[in-house]
């Protein structure tokens, strides 16, 4: 596992930037943090580097957004309103992942037990100051 302290959404940018020219159909992503640490925004910026040109907002309530426009599909979810892995098999979700797209899975420590083991974890964390997040990826 790989870690680093971002400063800024500048930094943010920079790191989805790269991280996201690595990314292939059928890559899920599993961003894990506390409210308001930033996946979201890591959403954002990866969206924007696969060329997404919709805005992406937050799925809470529909769990599930589909973006076509970039050189992958993108599937956003957030699954904070589940309690399982369980229940976003029952809601067959999961043939999202290895598909045709990338699937970015925000919360994704509540659903862990379902994703592929081949997803790729980013973990983010308040950072010591203000506007700094700590970053973990594998």
């Amino acid at each position: 596992m790989e870690e680093r302290i971002l400063y800024g959404e500048a930094e943010t940018r920079d790191f989805a930037e790269a991280f996201a020219g690595g990314l292939q159909a059928g890559d899920v992503v599993a961003l894990v943090g506390d409210l308001g640490t930033g996946k979201t925004t890591m959403t954002k910026y990866l969206a924007r580097a696969l060329g997404v040109t919709e805005e992406i907002t937050s799925p809470t309530f529909t769990i599930v957004k589909e973006y076509h426009s970039g050189r992958l599909p993108l599937y956003h979810f957030d699954v904070y309103r589940l309690t399982s892995g369980q229940e976003l098999l029952d809601l067959g979700l999961e043939e999202y992942f290895g598909g045709d797209g990338v699937a970015v899975v925000e919360w994704a420590d509540i659903v862990a037990d379902v994703l592929p083991e081949s997803a790729h974890v980013i973990a983010l964390a308040y950072g010591d100051r203000e506007g700094e997040r700590k970053i973990r990826w594998l």
